[in-house]
């Protein structure tokens, strides 16, 4: 749930005083909130996350985007989640999905074989880098990038999936919210299946709970709204790119005057879990791929004092396999040359001053907090939370659910593969105990997360792997 899909405007319309309008997929046409990109106009494409529209693109990169997505088989998966995750919900007992393995299916092999040429070319000495976005992991692990590079360079996963960072405790409030008689609990579909202490939201839905799954928080409003004697709650969780559409639907409620209206918020932030990464007395990351689509709603310059203050190259990266190479490709150039810079490899949907609309609109709603994040622990200052004013809609105090403590299983290891201590085939319980089937982590569940892809792209042992040790 962190990707956002690029689409063509073909409708614009106001309703309920909000920018609305129709965007075609590759022929999936779906109504998205366009009030945060006032410059759309029909026949422009913009990139969509969770029903919002964040930022504009050129029709060529959406076209290769989309084609991408359908060949990765994602396009009915983020669009269509109810279908998708009803699917997911039967895994098959063994990955399925083919990956990548010869260079002549990139989608430009020339350019990807000299990029790779080039890379190597210039590497002279080991360098560990991470990648933030869980779907650029997704992209490595498919495309067997981290496999094609020169084996002095280490590919590094970091905590970049929202489903994953979504501390226990809080799926255990959600599973005591959503079991609360007279509750209608509305989700994206990617948090279902992540296992709380004892069971999951699918499991409350079998014993009779009303939960739903829906593609924008915009859905759970309209729930309320023609269910006016019944409590509906959201469950807002996600990075910065999520937060803008979970804040219009706060703002929205406000505006209705909804009564029956709460957000249960998990939000966290990508800057704070850098420094906490380059503050571990362990670590031993030098670079960082930004996520593209994060830097579209916050834009860049955040990153500036990270960069100054470690002295660490950030480059802002998208997720399609030649937008990897190509950030990994100007990260090493930085690391050979001694430099340690800001650098936006993804100028195409991402501008420095990032989307003002939406930054204006987090500003109103939110504040800043300490967050917890699964299996890392609370990282101060790292997450959002309502603001004093919209304080009426907070979840965790209607149902009085503040206090939940938990205690993550021992067997799972989805804190070290997200502090990036351990890829997942190094994990004693990966693809025996723990299965897209049988997930004992959240890592396991997404469709960002690292133990999926791993899974899903048949990486069961550590064998084909740098053995470059990840932290000294």
């Amino acid at each position: 749930m962190c990707l956002g899909i690029p689409g063509r405007v073909t409708e614009i319309y106001e309703a309920g005083g909000i920018r609305m309008g129709k965007v075609d997929f590759a022929g999936i046409t779906k109504e998205v909130c366009l009030a945060y990109v006032p410059e759309i106009q029909l026949g422009d494409y913009t990139i969509v996350h969770v029903g919002f529209a964040i930022t504009q693109l050129d029709e060529e990169s959406a076209r290769e985007s989309l084609e991408l997505f359908t060949e990765m088989g994602r396009l009915n998966e983020e669009l269509n989640p109810e279908e998708a995750e009803l699917a997911a919900s039967f895994p098959p007992p063994r990955c399925g999905a083919r990956p990548v393995k010869y260079l002549d299916e990139f989608r430009d092999p020339e350019l990807a074989a000299s990029m790779f040429a080039e890379i190597r070319a210039i590497t002279t000495r080991p360098w560990a880098i991470m990648e933030v976005c869980g779907g650029q992991t997704h992209s490595i692990i498919r495309n067997g990038i981290d496999q094609l590079l020169p084996p002095e360079i280490e590919l590094i996963h970091g905590p970049g999936c929202p489903v994953c960072v979504t501390p226990l405790e809080m799926i255990d409030k959600a599973l005591v919210i959503a079991g609360v008689p007279n509750v209608i609990f509305c989700s994206f579909g990617d948090m279902l299946r992540v296992p709380g202490s004892e069971k999951d939201l699918f499991r409350i839905k079998s014993e009779g709970g009303d939960v739903r799954i829906v593609y924008s928080p915009l859905d759970a409003v309209k729930i309320a709204q023609v269910n006016p004697t019944r409590e509906v709650v959201f469950f807002a969780i996600g990075f910065e790119t999520t937060a803008p559409a979970n804040a219009m639907a706060a703002h929205l409620a406000a505006q209705l005057e909804l009564k029956n209206f709460s957000l249960l918020v998990s939000h966290v932030l990508v800057p704070p879990a850098i420094s906490a990464i380059m503050e571990s007395p362990v670590c031993r990351v030098q670079a960082f791929l930004a996520a593209g689509h994060v830097c579209s709603v916050m834009g860049t310059e955040e990153y500036r004092p990270l960069v100054e203050k470690y002295h660490v190259p950030i480059v802002v990266t998208g997720f399609e396999p030649l937008d990897v190479l190509e950030g990994i490709r100007r990260t090493v150039l930085q690391l050979e040359g001694g430099r340690a810079e800001l650098d936006n490899a993804y100028a195409r949907a991402v501008r420095p001053e990032g989307n003002l609309p939406a930054r204006q609109m987090l500003g109103d709603v939110f504040e800043v907090t300490d967050r917890g994040w699964r299996g890392i622990g609370v990282i101060p200052q790292s997450g959002w939370r309502l603001a004093e004013h919209y304080r009426t809609f907070d979840a965790e105090l209607r149902f009085d659910v503040g206090e939940i403590r938990t205690q993550e299983s021992a067997l799972c290891k989805s804190g070290e593969v997200l502090q990036g201590l351990l890829k997942p085939n190094q994990c004693p319980a990966f693809g025996k105990e723990c299965t897209p089937r049988t997930p004992l982590g959240a890592t396991m569940v997404s469709t960002e997360g690292a133990c999926a892809a791993y899974y899903q792209y048949g990486r069961f042992t550590a064998a084909s792997d740098h053995s470059i040790p990840l932290y000294s």
